[in-house]
Protein backbone atom coordinates (compact mmCIF):
# COMPACT_ATOMS: atom_id res chain seq x y z
CA UNK A 1 0.00 0.00 0.00
CA UNK A 2 1.48 3.29 -1.13
CA UNK A 3 0.64 6.56 1.15
CA UNK A 4 2.18 10.43 1.15
CA UNK A 5 4.05 10.64 4.02
CA UNK A 6 2.43 13.19 6.69
CA UNK A 7 3.25 14.20 10.46
CA UNK A 8 1.66 10.98 11.80
CA UNK A 9 4.30 8.29 9.64
CA UNK A 10 7.15 10.58 9.10
CA UNK A 11 9.14 8.94 11.87
CA UNK A 12 8.74 5.59 10.29
CA UNK A 13 10.18 6.53 7.03
CA UNK A 14 13.08 7.96 9.04
CA UNK A 15 15.28 4.74 9.28
CA UNK A 16 14.66 4.18 5.76
CA UNK A 17 16.15 7.48 4.82
CA UNK A 18 18.80 6.94 7.18
CA UNK A 19 19.77 3.90 4.95
CA UNK A 20 19.25 5.42 1.34
CA UNK A 21 21.87 8.45 2.77
CA UNK A 22 24.23 5.48 3.90
CA UNK A 23 24.05 3.67 0.62
CA UNK A 24 25.06 7.07 -1.28
CA UNK A 25 27.78 7.03 1.13
CA UNK A 26 26.78 10.44 2.55
CA UNK A 27 29.53 11.81 4.73
CA UNK A 28 27.11 13.55 7.51
CA UNK A 29 23.69 11.79 8.12
CA UNK A 30 21.65 14.16 10.51
CA UNK A 31 18.35 12.38 11.51
CA UNK A 32 17.12 15.66 13.29
CA UNK A 33 17.84 17.66 9.96
CA UNK A 34 16.38 14.88 7.87
CA UNK A 35 13.01 15.26 10.09
CA UNK A 36 13.22 18.82 9.73
CA UNK A 37 13.37 18.45 5.89
CA UNK A 38 11.45 15.96 5.10
CA UNK A 39 8.57 17.18 7.41
CA UNK A 40 8.27 19.82 4.67
CA UNK A 41 6.85 17.73 1.98
CA UNK A 42 3.46 16.33 1.86
CA UNK A 43 0.34 16.19 0.01
CA UNK A 44 -0.47 19.49 -0.21
CA UNK A 45 2.71 21.01 -0.38
CA UNK A 46 3.50 22.61 -4.73
CA UNK A 47 6.99 21.68 -3.89
CA UNK A 48 6.93 18.10 -4.05
CA UNK A 49 5.49 14.82 -2.22
CA UNK A 50 7.25 12.22 -0.07
CA UNK A 51 5.43 8.68 -0.45
CA UNK A 52 6.00 5.10 1.83
CA UNK A 53 4.89 1.92 0.58
CA UNK A 54 3.48 0.10 3.40
CA UNK A 55 3.78 -4.30 3.39
CA UNK A 56 2.16 -5.74 6.36
CA UNK A 57 2.17 -3.00 8.93
CA UNK A 58 5.36 -1.98 8.04
CA UNK A 59 7.43 0.62 5.67
CA UNK A 60 9.53 -0.76 3.09
CA UNK A 61 10.22 1.55 1.04
CA UNK A 62 10.10 4.90 -0.27
CA UNK A 63 10.25 7.86 -2.30
CA UNK A 64 10.61 11.30 -3.13
CA UNK A 65 9.50 13.55 -5.69
CA UNK A 66 10.16 17.40 -6.02
CA UNK A 67 8.69 19.74 -8.97
CA UNK A 68 11.14 21.83 -10.81
CA UNK A 69 10.95 23.25 -14.59
CA UNK A 70 12.70 22.84 -17.98
CA UNK A 71 13.65 25.67 -20.62
CA UNK A 72 14.07 22.88 -23.47
CA UNK A 73 10.04 22.04 -22.96
CA UNK A 74 9.17 24.74 -21.53
CA UNK A 75 7.49 22.87 -19.05
CA UNK A 76 7.22 21.93 -15.09
CA UNK A 77 8.83 18.64 -14.71
CA UNK A 78 8.83 16.05 -11.84
CA UNK A 79 12.49 14.93 -9.92
CA UNK A 80 12.19 11.77 -8.69
CA UNK A 81 14.86 12.56 -6.05
CA UNK A 82 14.78 9.43 -3.93
CA UNK A 83 13.24 5.84 -4.55
CA UNK A 84 14.99 3.38 -1.92
CA UNK A 85 13.19 -0.20 -0.74
CA UNK A 86 15.06 -2.14 1.86
CA UNK A 87 17.35 -4.91 0.57
CA UNK A 88 14.60 -7.42 1.68
CA UNK A 89 12.05 -6.80 -0.55
CA UNK A 90 14.00 -5.80 -3.83
CA UNK A 91 12.90 -7.61 -7.00
CA UNK A 92 9.44 -7.98 -5.58
CA UNK A 93 7.77 -5.18 -7.14
CA UNK A 94 8.18 -2.43 -4.32
CA UNK A 95 10.48 -0.21 -6.57
CA UNK A 96 7.88 -0.33 -9.82
CA UNK A 97 4.89 0.38 -7.98
CA UNK A 98 6.42 3.62 -5.94
CA UNK A 99 7.74 4.30 -9.16
CA UNK A 100 4.38 4.19 -11.34
CA UNK A 101 2.60 5.71 -8.29
CA UNK A 102 5.21 8.86 -8.83
CA UNK A 103 4.52 9.26 -12.51
CA UNK A 104 0.93 9.50 -12.05
CA UNK A 105 1.13 12.29 -9.15
CA UNK A 106 3.29 13.92 -11.60
CA UNK A 107 0.82 13.86 -14.08
CA UNK A 108 -1.88 14.79 -11.78
CA UNK A 109 -0.01 17.88 -10.79
CA UNK A 110 0.90 18.74 -14.44
CA UNK A 111 4.25 18.04 -15.03
CA UNK A 112 5.20 16.75 -18.69
CA UNK A 113 7.86 14.31 -17.31
CA UNK A 114 9.08 12.34 -14.52
CA UNK A 115 12.99 11.69 -14.42
CA UNK A 116 15.69 10.84 -12.06
CA UNK A 117 19.43 9.86 -12.11
CA UNK A 118 21.00 7.43 -10.33
CA UNK A 119 24.81 6.31 -9.70
CA UNK A 120 26.51 4.89 -12.63
CA UNK A 121 26.96 1.32 -10.26
CA UNK A 122 23.71 1.05 -8.84
CA UNK A 123 22.94 -1.67 -11.31
CA UNK A 124 20.32 -3.28 -9.51
CA UNK A 125 18.03 -0.03 -9.72
CA UNK A 126 19.15 0.35 -13.70
CA UNK A 127 18.09 -3.30 -14.09
CA UNK A 128 13.74 -1.92 -13.00
CA UNK A 129 14.67 1.21 -15.12
CA UNK A 130 15.49 -0.46 -18.34
CA UNK A 131 12.53 -2.97 -17.61
CA UNK A 132 10.20 -0.15 -18.18
CA UNK A 133 8.91 2.24 -20.75
CA UNK A 134 11.96 5.50 -19.65
CA UNK A 135 14.33 6.36 -22.15
CA UNK A 136 17.84 6.64 -20.32
CA UNK A 137 19.74 9.87 -21.30
CA UNK A 138 23.67 10.25 -22.20
CA UNK A 139 23.79 13.71 -20.38
CA UNK A 140 26.28 14.33 -17.83
CA UNK A 141 25.08 15.44 -14.27
CA UNK A 142 26.94 18.46 -12.87
CA UNK A 143 26.86 19.34 -9.03
CA UNK A 144 28.65 23.01 -8.00
CA UNK A 145 28.53 23.25 -4.28
CA UNK A 146 27.83 26.48 -2.76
Amino acid sequence: MIEPVSSSNLKEVLPLIRLYQEFYKVAEISDSKNEVFFSQFGESNQAGCQFIFRESGSVVGFATVYFSFTSTLAAKVAVLSDLYTLPSHRGKGVGKKLLEHCRGYAAEKGAARLQWVTAPDNEQAQTLYDSLNTAKSTWQFYTYNT
